[in-house]
């Protein structure tokens, strides 16, 4: 079952009847009910789920190996690949969306480039569709994550073979390879980079170094650095929060423990009381959740009639493959070769255009967080320029009074 957040204005989960289930769903739920408001039912149960940052897309991945990509505010499905040989057991957007990396029960790693998803020119010509493959893991991968900065950061997959392996996105190489003395189901990284957390079956959260020495030929070993033990059961799931700088753990046997990574203490633990713990998400409290709010959000959400996204759509419309097919036609006459790299942004323009036409209260809701998301980045730019500006005059200052201070002793 995964778990995740979109756009800050509701939660979307999904649920598989049993471990070989030959159906699922999707669930969403808004911020004000309990109860499940949208139940969708995709072609093939869906195990993880991934969403870009501003909540926009939904990208599934199937027991069959396909991967679906669906628009959130309309349903619509916009595209289906066959991605792995055997079912995709983890899905991870790196930190600008520009890439989605995908494991599967084959033991592969592969990482897709969505401009290339969505460029027909492009897929037809491009011998495949990933940019690269990793095939040293040799059994089941049960994890990914992702580091900062797009397509140069670094991708961690772990594995039922015991191993953890540290990847070049930019090179597309093998950095680490760690082996630890359990299977590892769930890993989370620090957010300075220079460790990273492993939850085994033996119930421990080891700490991998990623700045260790890998000089010697036992190399790997040097990488587990230590390890946190409480748990009793397999630590299924991990997330770090740098909101208050913890570390959190859930486990089979239904506790959640709150770690500081600090002094390796456990600070607090909850008690899932009806069963084993499946997934942990953190998230920034919105300030429609306050209590004394939520009565009020009710009565506006009613008022305007703002509800949730309609359930997604099974299978893709043909119709749709011809408004994709025709703004990529379109694109196709462009001389220059770098122009194919504005495909994508046509794409995207043409169905902001339709969902705008459609005026649905869900994709104005959509529309409003981009809108929200974009100011907040135009103004962390704007004080990074105006930081560097800053420092740019004082050097300068500082050269010209060094300069003439120079003159003066001559």
């Amino acid at each position: 079952m995964a778990l995740l957040q979109l756009a800050a204005a509701f939660l979307a989960s999904s649920q598989l009847q049993d471990a070989k289930a030959a159906s699922g769903a999707i669930l969403y739920w808004s911020w004000s009910r309990p109860q499940v408001e949208v139940k969708c039912f995709p072609e093939e149960p869906i195990k993880p789920l991934v969403a870009n940052s501003e909540g926009t897309y939904l990208v599934g991945g199937g027991l069959s190996g396909n991967i679906y990509f669906w628009e959130v505010a309309t349903g619509r499905l916009l595209k289906k690949w066959r991605a792995h040989y055997r079912a995709v057991t983890c899905l991870v957007l790196t930190d600008d969306d520009s890439l989605l990396v995908s494991g599967s029960e084959d033991g592969s790693v592969r990482v897709w480039p969505l401009l290339m998803i969505f460029d027909d020119h492009q897929m037809e010509q491009a011998s495949q569709l990933y940019e690269h493959s990793f095939q040293e893991h040799t059994l089941r991968v049960t994890d990914i994550v992702t580091g900062y900065g797009g397509g140069n950061a670094i991708i961690i997959s772990a594995s039922e073979d015991r191993t953890c392996k540290v990847w070049s996105l930019s090179k597309g190489i093998l950095l680490r390879n760690i082996v630890f003395p359990s299977i590892i189901d769930s890993i989370t990284l620090d957010p300075g980079e220079h460790v990273f957390y492993a939850g085994g079956r033996d119930g421990k959260i080891h700490i991998g170094a990623l700045s260790a020495d890998s000089s010697s030929i036992k190399s790997h070993w040097l990488h587990i650095i230590g390890s946190l033990s409480s748990h009793s059961k397999t630590v299924t799931c991990l997330a770090y929060s740098t909101n208050g700088n913890v570390l959190l753990s859930g486990s089979e046997d239904g506790m959640i423990r709150v770690w500081d990574p600090k002094t390796h203490n456990m600070v607090r633990v909850f008690r899932h009381a009806k069963g084993p713990v499946s997934n942990i998400h953190v998230l920034k409290r919105p300030a429609y959740l306050n209590p004394r709010m939520l009565s009020n959000v009710q009565v506006s959400s009613r008022r305007h009639g703002l509800s949730l996204p309609p359930p997604l759509s099974k299978y893709i419309n043909t119709m749709d493959e011809k408004v994709v097919g025709a703004v990529v036609n379109l694109q196709a006459t462009c001389n220059n070769p770098l122009d194919a790299s504005c495909t994508s942004s046509q794409v995207i323009s043409s169905q902001i255009k339709e969902l705008q036409q459609q005026g649905s209260a869900a994709a104005a809701e959509m529309e409003v967080e981009k809108l929200k998301l974009d100011s907040t980045q135009a103004m962390q730019m704007l004080q990074r320029w105006k930081k560097m500006y800053d420092n740019l005059h004082e050097f300068c200052v500082d050269e010209l009074l060094e300069g003439d201070h120079v003159k003066s002793a001559n």
